[in-house]
C-alpha cells in the first residue's frame, strides 16, 4: 500500500511539470517571430533568394542594409553573397550604405564583393571611393586593398593620386603598388617625371676624338 501511494505521488508531481514544460513551449512559439523580408520582396528579390537569406538567418537590420545596397544596383546574387561573407567573418552585414556609395562611385559589383572578402569594405571604403571618383580603375584600388589586407607596405591614397597626376598610367600605378613602392619613392618618381616634363634631359658628354 505505501508503494502504491508513492507511485501515485510521483505521477502527481510529473503531471504539473509536464504541463509547465508544455506551456513554456507554447509561449516560446508564440513569442518567436520571423524576420520581415517583405521590403526585399517589394524590391524585386526573387523568392529563391529570400529563402537563401532566411537560411542565413538574416535579421531585420540586415534586411534594411540590403534594401539600401540594392537601391544602388546590387543584384540578387550580390545580396546573398555579401551576407555569406559577413557570416564567414562572423559579423552581421551592416555595410549597405557603404556598398551603395561604392556602386554609386562606379565600382563594379564584383570589385565590391572582393573588398568584402578582403575585409576592407568598412575599414577602407571611404578612401577606395575617393580613389574611384578620381578616375582610378577598380584594378588599381583592389591592388591597394590586397596589400592592406595582407599587412604589406603600400602607397598612401594621396601619393597614388599624385602619381596619377604626374602622368603614370593605370598599369604603371599597379606595378608600383605591387612592388611595394613607398611614399618617399613615389616623391622621387614624381620629381623625375616633372623634370622630364619641363624639357630637361640628362646629357651624357663624350670626349672628342683626337685626329
Amino acid at each position: 500500500m505505501p508503494e502504491s501511494r508513492s507511485a501515485f505521488a510521483r505521477q502527481c508531481v510529473r503531471i504539473p511539470i509536464a504541463a509547465a514544460l508544455f506551456l513554456a513551449l507554447i509561449a516560446g512559439c508564440g513569442n518567436a517571430r520571423h524576420t520581415d523580408t517583405s521590403p526585399l520582396d517589394q524590391g524585386g528579390l526573387y523568392f529563391k533568394g529570400v529563402e537563401q537569406l532566411r537560411q542565413l538567418k538574416i535579421s531585420d537590420a540586415e534586411v534594411q542594409q540590403l534594401v539600401a545596397a540594392r537601391a544602388a544596383g546590387l543584384d540578387d546574387a550580390g545580396s546573398i553573397e555579401l551576407v555569406r561573407i559577413a557570416r564567414a567573418h562572423q559579423q552581421p552585414f551592416a555595410a549597405g550604405n557603404t556598398v551603395a556609395g561604392l556602386l554609386g562611385a562606379g565600382f563594379k559589383q564584383s570589385s565590391v564583393l572582393t573588398l568584402a572578402r578582403l575585409g576592407q569594405l568598412e575599414s577602407w571604403a571611404g578612401e577606395a571611393q575617393a580613389l574611384r571618383l578620381s578616375r582610378l580603375s577598380d584594378d588599381v584600388i583592389l591592388s591597394v586593398a590586397t596589400r592592406r589586407a595582407a599587412g604589406q607596405p603600400v602607397l598612401s591614397t594621396a601619393k597614388i593620386a599624385d602619381l596619377q597626376n604626374a602622368g603614370l598610367s593605370q598599369k604603371e600605378l599597379i606595378a608600383e603598388i605591387n612592388r611595394g613602392a613607398t611614399d618617399a619613392q613615389a616623391d622621387d618618381i614624381i620629381m623625375r617625371r616633372n623634370y622630364y616634363a619641363g624639357g630637361h634631359t640628362f646629357v651624357h658628354q663624350r670626349g672628342m676624338r683626337r685626329r
